[in-house]
């Protein structure tokens, strides 16, 4: 049996894909959200991994400090950079507002060390909890203008940002600090979507990092 289509049949199923595409068009009313989509800036967090005081990965957006070291509260340091992605230069940052918090450890903390997922590039677990919202718990820090800018921070210091005692604080606990960011045509953008800010997915989006106490 021959199953070549002949000229005139083949013209006549495009035409007939052509008119159902054509009446598919013609019978939508409705503009859906997600069609009025536009380009952000979003925050860019690295952290220092050589200056944790205990083994991490850049993915995994957390550092450590490591409370077994009888000098932790000044020797150790948290040190991290603020950037933004800027989408290959369509979405432009005017600012980034920086937010600290203290948090004891979550019910179920994220284990260390750090396991990897399948494919050996991001944490296998969020590390800290979601949603991200900047809450009234959260102390306003400083408004970032030029970037890249490098913060280095030692418990002691965190401490008395946040005015908490350090004797106090318990292995998990942990800083926060948390990003607003400003575009430059002044759109302000306060809270991204969860799955952006899940450590374990690999999104192109830091709305968060943070230091965690370990004791080890």
């Amino acid at each position: 049996m021959n199953s070549t289509l002949n000229p005139s049949s083949y013209l006549t199923c495009r035409l007939l894909i052509a008119g159902a595409l054509l009446l598919a068009n013609s019978c939508k009313d409705v503009t859906y959200d997600w069609e009025k989509y536009r380009i952000a800036a979003t925050p860019k967090a690295t952290i220092n991994i050589d200056k944790s005081a205990l083994p991490t990965y850049q993915t995994a957006n957390v550092s450590f400090f490591n409370m077994a070291d009888p000098g932790f509260a000044t020797e150790q340091e948290f040190e991290w950079t603020l950037d933004y992605y800027d989408a290959d230069g369509r979405a432009k940052a005017q600012s980034i507002d920086v937010y600290v918090s203290f948090n004891k450890r979550e019910s179920t903390p994220p284990a260390y060390p750090i396991t990897l997922s399948l494919a050996e590039v991001w944490p296998n677990i969020r590390q800290f909890p979601l949603p991200s919202t900047i809450r009234s718990t959260d102390q306003f820090f400083e408004t970032v203008t030029e970037f890249p800018k490098t913060f280095s921070h030692t418990p002691a210091e965190l401490a008395a940002i946040v005015g908490i005692d350090l004797d106090t604080v318990e292995p998990n606990d942990y800083f926060l600090f948390k990003f607003a960011i400003t575009q430059a045509d002044g759109t302000r953008i306060v809270q991204f979507q969860d799955n952006a800010c899940d450590e374990s997915r690999g999104e192109p989006c830091d709305c968060r990092t943070g230091v965690r106490f370990k004791n080890q």
